[in-house]
């Protein structure tokens, strides 16, 4: 098994308070989970938090950019924006904004697992 890195462990340390937060290494990142849910990933030491229509607004005023990664000639972006420098400084912030992420990722699951309506 791949030895975290520092950052990775200073990330899952400040998100301790939130309970039961793991990173789990994948495709060259880490996931971040709270439990089950994965809300946050880790690429390059850069910290992603999981957004949707609702929250990605509060990322792009802040001029958060999203993860992007190139595959097959193409650029791909995912629903993770980078996390605002203040979470490092400041605890709260860093509980609020993976709090919000949580949420994000609960809901996506819901939607996701939800039944089709059926056509009639």
């Amino acid at each position: 098994m791949a030895r975290q890195s520092e950052f990775v462990e200073f990330v899952v340390e400040l998100l301790a308070p939130l309970g039961n937060v793991r990173a789990r290494a994948m495709f060259g990142g880490h996931g971040i989970y709270r439990g089950e849910i994965m809300f946050a990933i880790i690429v390059d030491d850069q910290l992603y938090f999981k957004a949707d229509a609702v929250t990605r607004e509060t990322f792009t005023k802040l001029s958060l950019a999203p993860f992007t990664y190139v595959a097959r000639g193409k650029t791909q972006t995912l629903q993770y924006y980078e996390a605002p420098p203040e979470v490092f400084e400041e605890p709260e912030a860093m509980q609020a904004w993976a709090t919000q992420a949580i949420g994000t990722a609960l809901n996506a699951k819901r939607r996701k697992q939800s039944p089709k309506k059926r056509r009639r």
